[in-house]
């Protein structure tokens, strides 16, 4: 009798299972290549002074360019909001549909040499130390609050380089997500709103505010809110630059998201304010 060789992974699924990992291995492999197709490791080429704009901008819009706001947890929600870009951090055992940032930008942060809080070391529990906004608002003053605080703004210059650093990823996460009809075009304008100060503030501060618009549980009604739905509804037209046009899709995109939403989260209270924010990218 020949040598028995020992199965392959997918000989070793049971046959009632093994249709669906199959099926999971080729699109993982489609996807791969689709992605392949474009030059996807975008590089943001802006100056140290730029990056500086970029940054306190977003500061003044998530924290109103305050130190106390660096360090917030804002009413009805289960997580706290740290940094110039609110970067989410849930307690122990919380989740939710967003992603959460602030454990990543810590990793960001650490790599760069700066020093960190001993409650922030590796080896320490990467859950938010506080378990609810009461509990957060009570140790505004303590020690521990203090050495957030401290932390934060010590390192806004690395905060933005991660901002910046996102958008930078976001590109291939957009493609993968995007139909294949689309990721030309979500390329192109991608690439020539990145290719000045404004139009990259836009990119950094929407990634930021409202994420890449990839992820599948920041939907309502199975559409979107992120940068990815910001540029599908772009076409490039000859009336409006195409920041213009950047700004009148995201308020489109927004309005969607709200009318969308449930109607207990009462989000039309924040949509004055989302398209006012907007409306700044094309300031300079």
């Amino acid at each position: 009798m020949g040598e028995k060789r020992p199965g392959t992974l997918v000989e070793k699924v049971p046959p009632s299972s093994r249709r669906t990992l199959v099926a999971a291995i080729v699109r993982a492999a489609i996807l791969i290549w689709a992605v392949g197709q474009f030059s996807v490791g975008a590089t943001i080429g802006i100056s140290a002074a730029e990056a500086k704009w970029i940054g306190r901008r977003i500061w003044k819009n998530e924290c109103g360019g305050t130190i106390s706001g660096l360090t917030s947890w804002n009413a009805g929600e289960n997580f706290a909001s740290l940094g110039i870009g609110h970067f989410i951090w849930y307690p122990q055992g919380q989740r939710g549909p967003f992603e959460e940032s602030f454990p990543k930008l810590v990793g960001f942060i650490s790599a760069h040499g700066a020093k960190l809080p001993e409650f922030l070391l590796a080896g320490h529990d990467d859950a938010c130390p506080w378990n609810s906004r009461a509990e957060f608002l009570r140790d505004q003053d303590s020690p521990k609050m203090k050495q957030l605080r401290a932390f934060l703004v010590d390192t806004i210059d690395l905060q933005t380089q991660f901002l910046i650093a996102r958008l930078e990823g976001a590109l291939p996460k957009m493609l993968a997500e995007a139909p294949a009809a689309d990721r030309s075009n979500v390329q192109r304008i991608f690439e020539r709103l990145a290719s000045n100060p404004s139009g990259c503030y836009a990119l950094v501060d929407y990634v930021n505010f409202k994420g890449e618009g990839t992820l599948v549980t920041e939907r309502y009604r199975g559409a979107g809110w992120g940068l990815l739905q910001v540029l599908e509804n772009m076409h490039g037209t000859d009336s409006q630059s195409t920041l213009d046009e950047f700004v009148t899709s995201a308020k489109t995109v927004l309005r969607r998201r709200v009318a969308n939403s449930p109607p207990e989260r009462g989000e039309s209270r924040w949509l004055p304010g989302w398209l006012a924010r907007v409306d700044g990218y094309r300031a300079r």
